[in-house]
């Protein structure tokens, strides 16, 4: 069959839409009508850096829809499930076996190429092929070839065309509070850079029910958000000392738990300043895979701690659903994170995004399907 998708070209130029054709699905394989699909950071630094030989691609990975069709040997979802897509795993390693498949031995391999494992891809342009397996799921199209395992079934009666950030963006942020931190019920956090993934890190601390939250970024209307979404104070690092005044806050003790959103030298070395001794820091941003930093030893030598997260410690089958019970609940309304734009403007998306108009921008293809109880 064949599809729409925004395909990456070259670094300098706007995404083209082209209808592609789909392989096949293998055993394993899932098709998913997309619905929703969120743009991450993550894209954009592909796009920015991209190399010889890694185009044409198309990107997008954190898509929702509905299930057209499965392989011979699916049996966790069928057609006409709605899922949300998130990051690949084999499913099958030693790390996958022990229940951390974040940490998947094949985890570059199968996200980060944009091709299956054998590096060949389902999707093609005439006789050229076109690199469609990005995290998985290549969702900048109108369908993707997604894998039984990094689908995740949820119920008809939500806003599909939202959650696809669940499995990825808001997924990392929320999940380095939630899963990696589990700060206590009164405790005090820090959260370094509110943009998407710091927001969603904001709101788990508001779900564990933090009671000193602290947002620090350069721009104000992100501190604005960040108050209006849960925290107590916030802080322009752009002119005030972050150290000092997270001092003066926590009465001289410094925080229990920081999350850093940037990686950069200064600002993990503030998070860990930051930190009471025992404290322990999270640090989820990327500035690239060699990203040397300086760290003054003694602030870990008398128990702070410093951990990296990558996908927030997360297993989608579970922290997606838990995620969405606790939005239901009315303690984690990430859709005030979202603005949504129609697939056809993706440009004007990546744009906005560039510009920080936005905080998550998701793309939208069509009338989103019906709402029921299932």
């Amino acid at each position: 069959m064949d599809t729409t998708a925004a395909v990456l070209r070259s670094a300098d130029s706007p995404l083209t839409l082209e209808t592609l054709h789909i392989d096949d699905l293998r055993p394993h394989e899932v098709l998913v009508r997309i619905v929703g699909s969120g743009i991450c950071h993550t894209d954009l630094g592909v796009i920015a850096g991209q190399e010889a030989g890694q185009s044409p691609i198309v990107l997008g990975h954190e898509g929702s829809g509905v299930v057209d069709a499965v392989g011979a040997e699916v049996t966790t979802v069928a057609p006409g499930d709605h899922v949300v897509l998130s990051y690949n795993f084999c499913d099958d390693c030693d790390n996958c076996s022990r229940g951390l498949p974040m940490h998947c031995r094949h985890f570059v391999g199968l996200n980060l190429v944009g091709a299956r494992l054998d590096g060949t891809t389902a999707l093609s342009a005439g006789d050229e092929p076109v690199r469609g397996h990005f995290f998985g799921q290549s969702s900048w199209a109108a369908h993707a070839v997604a894998n039984e395992q990094n689908c995740v079934k949820v119920s008809h009666d939500l806003p599909l065309e939202l959650l696809g950030p669940l499995g990825c963006g808001i997924q990392t942020g929320a999940g380095a509070v939630l899963n990696t931190l589990h700060p206590e019920p009164g405790s005090s956090i820090v959260i370094f850079g509110v943009g998407s993934v710091g927001l969603a890190a904001l709101l788990g601390a508001v779900a564990a029910e933090c009671s000193t939250i602290i947002a620090v970024d350069i721009q104000q209307s992100r501190l604005q958000k960040a108050t209006k979404l849960g925290a107590t104070h916030t802080i322009n690092s752009a002119t005030e000392d972050v150290v000092a005044r997270v001092l003066e806050i926590t009465g001289g003790r410094g925080a229990q738990y920081c999350v850093d959103c940037i990686a950069l030298p200064a600002v993990l070395r503030s998070a860990l300043e930051c930190l009471q001794s025992p404290g322990v820091c999270a640090t989820v941003g990327f500035q690239g895979m060699s990203n040397e930093i300086t760290l003054d030893q003694g602030h870990l030598l008398f128990g702070r701690t410093l951990v990296g997260v990558i996908e927030g410690d997360a297993v989608p089958a579970d922290f997606v659903i838990r995620m969405i019970e606790l939005y239901q609940a009315g303690r984690f309304p990430f859709d005030e994170l979202i603005d949504t734009f129609p697939f056809e403007r993706i440009n004007d998306a990546l744009d906005a995004v560039h510009r920080g108009d936005v905080t998550k921008a998701v793309l939208t293809f069509g009338t989103p399907p019906e709402s029921d109880e299932q």
